[in-house]
């Protein structure tokens, strides 16, 4: 997908250029400029050496050396001084400036640690928001494969405001699997899941249905491909909107356009629904499509949920919440 959130040491992730969160020196440090200038090797300080330093929110590039990666970019954060001075916006450069330094040198693929987030003092939860937002606007435009590789889950923080208002959610509607099916037996008979959302209804509040039956049988005779097509067309967007909406990179969505049985996976399948802006009921109706449907018996089903009724269309917020909870992310 072309943004994903990883857990992992980023000297270690096989891309074309990996971030280094530099200081203005761009001659080594500790954290992840250390970490980097070590697996990389003493020719890499080599170079830097001729750089002549870098000013805060700017990017330059060299080789990569001994890492796995081909190249790296060295960016450098802004200190945290309380957030009145230009800190948010010096930080979404960062992250910009060195998205475009990747394309114009024709790479395809990049992986950042979140900036400015160590020993510069970037309050975690508003570092992580401001890398989402830039990374987000920036694929929302270009194509191109980025990671955002967090070394462990200290490192990685939701504001306290959603995740406490996401868990709120989850704790209000969560119901266990053995409750949904103790009162409809008719599941033992008929597709499981479909019924899942039927049974919701019987332990937890839901907005009124929107749909008519005679659009629910309608929708039931479109395969997902056929459904999502006629989505894209009545929504007058453009296929390039859906997919970079969706976190779906141009191949895969070649691949269902092609294929009129196409099978998406469910969170395939959501992120559409997600793209298309599609209300709770529009969407069960597109993952009903491909088989799918949202159960209050998973987190992940409900932090979508939440999303889609507070009418938060952004994936890549939604992502950042997924991994927050520890779940699979949207996207390919």
């Amino acid at each position: 997908m072309p943004l994903e959130i990883i857990r992992n040491d980023i000297t270690k992730v096989h891309v074309d250029v990996i971030v280094n969160a530099a200081n203005k020196s761009l001659l080594g440090g500790g954290g992840v400029d250390g970490a980097i200038h070590r697996a990389a090797g003493p020719k890499l300080l080599a170079e830097c050496k001729t750089l002549g330093g870098c000013d805060v929110g700017q990017a330059k590039i060299t080789s990569g050396y001994n890492l796995s990666a081909k190249y790296v970019i060295h960016t450098v954060g802004p200190v945290w001084n309380g957030g009145d001075d230009g800190e948010e916006e010096q930080l979404g450069d960062c992250y910009t400036n060195s998205l475009i330094l990747a394309k114009k040198n024709n790479l395809e693929s990049i992986a950042f640690p979140l900036i400015s987030s160590g020993a510069f003092g970037y309050p975690k939860s508003k570092a992580l928001g401001t890398a989402i937002s830039a990374i987000g606007n920036f694929l929302l435009e270009n194509e191109m494969t980025v990671y955002l590789v967090v070394y462990d889950k200290k490192a990685f923080q939701l504001s306290e405001k959603l995740f406490l208002s996401i868990e709120e959610y989850i704790d209000d509607r969560y119901i266990e699997e053995s409750r949904i099916y103790r009162s409809d037996s008719r599941a033992e008979k008929l597709n499981q899941e479909y019924y899942l959302e039927e049974a919701i209804s019987f332990d937890a509040p839901v907005k009124e249905s929107k749909r008519s039956l005679d659009e629910v049988l309608k929708n039931r005779n479109q395969t997902f491909s056929q459904m999502l097509l006629r989505l894209i067309d009545e929504k007058k967007m453009t296929d390039a909107d859906v997919y970079k909406r969706a976190n779906i990179d141009r191949r895969h969505f070649s691949k269902i356009r092609n294929d009129i049985n196409y099978k998406p996976s469910k969170s395939t399948a959501i992120a559409f629904a997600i793209a298309l802006m599609l209300n709770l009921d529009e969407s069960k109706d597109l993952l009903l499509s491909a088989g799918f449907a949202l159960s209050h018996s998973y987190k992940f089903d409900l932090i979508v949920e939440y999303f889609i009724q507070d009418e938060n269309y952004n994936i890549f917020e939604i992502n950042e919440a997924l991994f927050a909870f520890d779940q699979t992310t949207l996207g390919a």
